[in-house]
């Protein structure tokens, strides 16, 4: 096997190509983009306005299986364990149907679990069922939160408002939505034991009682890695809804965290999603070098923060109905990979996750692109965009959206010199900037499946490339602790924070 710190003095030393130079070359835009057919329609990814040429490619080909790319997959899949920190498995696929045969057969198992709950209450089991409160934070909000706003804006068969800031203000609005006696309540958290997540939902049921009800907890759906304690919190076991243990929670949407997903689409909706990100891991499991979607976007990544020095990545959608896409790849890309140590506890070679960020296109255009097109730092941009619109209104609304989303990957790229001598460079736009394209027939719950996944397996590239563990997440664990500390009024603060909370009346 070669030697990984080798291939990175390789890659260190290759030439790096302006983009004009590689669009020189004849067929740059096929062999760099791809399209991948799914149950809704296909997804085109486009990587040729990136500075990948083939000896970059050949390269970081070489350090996949320095790195044993092709054996962590295969252990992925299998179920074997690749979060040596806590000597778990991380089986997030087989919800989708790829993953150890025992892993699937539960998950299938679950699923079904799931969906009778979600049809009895369609049925009207729990009689008028107009609202749904979904509690949880991180991952138990940020998946079901994202495909809520994606895909049930119009004809949701149960209106979903998830809550996950402990900050009263978010409940409030919530409340302010919703009649207590046509609304039900979804806890949703692993351990059943964050705190955050159950101060809502006793501030949810207290609502729920001061609104004539006359059995909130008759209300209420667990969803959780931990049913006993779902159980001992007063939940009936019929309206516990687990998940394995070995999902992690920024991983969770696909398991019975999907709930408030189902409940609002029907099950037909959630089952699709399913089927999408299903078509993304058997492309990502059966597919080698290049070729391979999520291997790809990794190599550009690397190439960007260990070659460029960028230490940002930007994501803009040009849909409003993916605006929390950004806020939802924070949390994979950065609490995956957002390490200092290798999966053997050694420090790492050069820097590993960039800080994701990003926006809504047009919107952004307006705010963030000054520095993209004209600012000193080298940014890799993703634009991602639909060719079907979501509405049905004058179709020049999405022309002009679609138009401004490849002008924008356009303008990055190629630059423009001055037009004013009088101004210097306050007029020129240096070009030369990078970005990716992701283009959908249509947004649906196939092909968001299909996004989230090849997300997934992008972040799970990259980490197998750096040597990282990217299931664990220790790294938000001590900031709770002080709160806790602080709650228990224990602890010796520095002076700083001790004056916060005599200030706050908290000391």
């Amino acid at each position: 096997m070669s030697d990984p710190q080798a291939i990175w003095k390789e890659l260190t030393l290759l030439d790096k190509p302006t983009l004009a130079s590689l669009f020189e070359e004849k067929g740059r835009v096929e062999d760099w983009s791809q399209a991948l057919d799914l149950p809704g329609g296909r997804i085109r990814f486009d990587w040729s306005k990136t500075h990948l040429d083939d000896a970059h490619g050949e390269a970081f080909a070489k350090l996949a299986k320095a790195m044993g790319f092709a054996d962590k997959r295969r252990a992925l899949f299998a179920g074997e364990v690749v979060n040596p920190t806590e000597e778990r498995a991380a089986e997030h696929t087989a919800e989708r149907g790829h993953g150890a045969d025992e892993a699937v057969a539960l998950a299938d198992a679950l699923h079904m679990r799931m969906r009778g709950l979600v049809e009895a209450i369609h049925a009207g089991a729990f009689g008028e069922v107009k609202h749904l409160i979904h509690v949880g934070i991180g991952g138990s909000a940020l998946g079901p939160a994202l495909a809520l706003d994606a895909l049930a804006r119009d004809d949701a068969k149960v209106d979903v408002h998830v809550v996950s800031n402990v900050d009263g203000n978010a409940l409030k609005a919530a409340f302010k939505a919703c009649d207590p006696q046509t609304t039900m309540l979804a806890i949703a958290s692993k351990t059943f034991t964050t705190i955050e997540t159950m101060t809502n939902a006793q501030s949810v049921l207290d609502w729920m009682g001061e609104g004539g009800v006359s059995d909130p907890q008759g209300r209420v759906v667990a969803l959780t890695a931990n049913p006993d304690a779902a159980l001992d919190w007063g939940v009936d076991e019929t309206r516990i809804l687990p998940f394995s243990d070995t999902v992690g929670g920024r991983y969770s949407v696909w398991s019975s965290i999907g709930f408030p997903v189902a409940l609002a689409l029907g099950w037909e909706g959630f089952a699709a999603m399913l089927e999408g990100a299903g078509a993304m891991d058997a492309h990502f499991r059966e597919v080698d070098g290049l070729e391979n979607l999520p291997l790809r976007a990794a190599f550009a990544d690397l190439y960007y923060t260990h070659l460029r020095g960028s230490q940002t990545r930007a994501v803009f959608a040009y849909d409003e109905r993916l605006r929390l896409l950004p806020d939802y790849l924070q949390q994979l890309e950065m609490e995956s990979n957002g390490k200092r140590v290798t999966a053997e506890g050694k420090p790492v070679h050069g820097p590993t996750a960039p800080i994701t960020w990003g926006g809504t296109g047009t919107d952004a255009q307006h705010a963030v692109f000054q520095l993209l097109h004209q600012g000193t730092h080298l940014v890799p941009v993703d634009f991602i965009a639909s060719i079907a619109p979501g509405h049905d209104l004058d179709p020049a609304h999405h022309e002009i959206l679609l138009m401004n989303c490849f002008a924008q990957g356009a303008a990055l790229m190629a630059g423009k010199e001055s037009d004013d001598e009088d101004l210097g460079g306050a007029r020129a736009y240096p070009g030369d900037r990078p970005s990716a394209t992701i283009l959908c027939d249509a947004l649906n719950p196939a092909t968001l499946g299909a996004l989230i996944a090849f997300h997934e397996h992008r972040t799970f590239a990259s980490a197998v490339l750096l040597g990282i563990n990217p299931f664990d997440q220790f790294g938000v664990e001590l900031g709770k602790q002080i709160a806790r500390a602080m709650e228990e009024d224990e602890g010796d603060f520095d002076a700083s924070t001790s004056a916060l909370l005599d200030a706050a009346g908290l000391g």
